[in-house]
C-alpha cells in the first residue's frame, strides 16, 4: 500500500512542479531557470516544515509521511533539473550566472529547510 501512496503523491507533486515551471515561463520568459529555483526553495521549506511537524508534533503514520515527503515533495522538488539548467548556462558561456544559480539554490534552499524545520516545530 505504501508504494501506491508514494506513487499518488509523486504524481501530484510532479504536476504541481510542472505548473510552477509553466508559471515561471509565463511570467519571466522561456529562457528562465527561476521555475526550478522557486520549486527547490519552496520544496526545501515544505519538506523541512512537514517532517519537523510530522515527526515531532504528530503521530502521523509512516505511510502518510511517505506519501507526502517521498511522494508529493519528492515529485515536486528535483535537483536533477538544477544540474541540467546549470550545464545549459555554462554551455552558453554564462559562467557567473551558473555559479550564482547553484550557490543561490543551495544557500537559500538550506536556509528555507531550516526555516521550515523551525516553523514546523513552532506550530
Amino acid at each position: 500500500m505504501i508504494w501506491l501512496l508514494v506513487a499518488i503523491g509523486g504524481a501530484a507533486g510532479s504536476v504541481l512542479r510542472y505548473g510552477v515551471g509553466r508559471l515561471a515561463v509565463h511570467w519571466l520568459g522561456p529562457g528562465t531557470v527561476m521555475g526550478t529555483f522557486l520549486v527547490n526553495v519552496t520544496g526545501s521549506f515544505a519538506l523541512g516544515f512537514f517532517l519537523a511537524f510530522a515527526l515531532e508534533r504528530t503521530g502521523l503514520s509512516a505511510e502518510a509521511r511517505a506519501m507526502v515527503a517521498i511522494g508529493l515533495l519528492g515529485g515536486y522538488t528535483t535537483f536533477s533539473t538544477l544540474s541540467y539548467d546549470t550545464i545549459r548556462l555554462l554551455e552558453s558561456g554564462e559562467v557567473a550566472r551558473a555559479g550564482f544559480y547553484v550557490l543561490g539554490n543551495l544557500a537559500i534552499g538550506l536556509a528555507a529547510a531550516y526555516l521550515g524545520i523551525l516553523s514546523g516545530r513552532a506550530v
